[in-house]
């Protein structure tokens, strides 16, 4: 990711998200956050926090299909049990290094708007969107048919969300070691 402001502030909107959600997000803190100079946010967001908190939904979004995508890079055995536990590896390290503080900007922008009219639901479900359709793409080309890798790209992904949901709560890695466990045969099952 670049360096310049714009850029600083929407890594930072997804940065703070994960930690405080959209309603304990203010733009005073991402300005802070990413070091922007204080009249640069109406320049870069004339949308304002809205389209903010929309544009580092689709960071995050694209940063987790391109983890989806790291998989077959570097795999040694590639299979759909790997991928989600390559998937599950990444919030292992990150609880381990960083504490269970912060989970899924996606999810905790899911948490305080998706029952409402917000204009950033269009962006929850793009982001969404976009890391479901890297899943069911790289389940295809492990042998997962196509019209069945959505649909198991939505039971990783609901499983994922769940166990980081559980591993916050209960403070220890113990739900994604499980949700890998209980998930592998059947995510293999699936290969042709």
């Amino acid at each position: 990711m670049a360096h310049g402001p714009r850029e600083r502030m929407v890594y930072s909107a997804a940065q703070l998200l994960r930690t405080r959600g959209v309603t304990g997000t203010g733009i005073r803190d991402v300005i802070e956050h990413a070091g922007a100079p204080r009249g640069s946010f109406q320049h870069y967001f004339p949308g304002g926090k809205d389209q903010l908190v929309g544009e580092a939904l689709l960071w995050a979004a694209d940063f987790a299909a391109e983890r989806v995508a790291s998989y077959a890079r570097t795999a040694a055995d590639p299979s759909p049990a790997g991928l989600f536990a390559h998937m599950v590896e990444q919030w292992k390290a990150e609880f381990s290094v960083r504490g269970y503080e912060r989970g899924c900007p996606v999810m905790a922008t899911v948490a305080d708007l998706a029952g409402g009219e917000s204009a950033v639901n269009e962006q929850v479900r793009a982001a969404l969107g976009r890391w479901e359709r890297a899943v069911a793409a790289e389940l295809a080309r492990l042998g997962v048919p196509g019209e069945r890798a959505g649909a198991v790209a939505t039971l990783m992904i609901g499983a994922l969300e769940g166990a980081i949901m559980f591993a916050r709560v209960r403070r220890n890695v113990g739900p994604l070691d499980a949700v890998v466990a209980e998930l592998s045969p059947l995510l293999d099952s699936y290969q042709t």
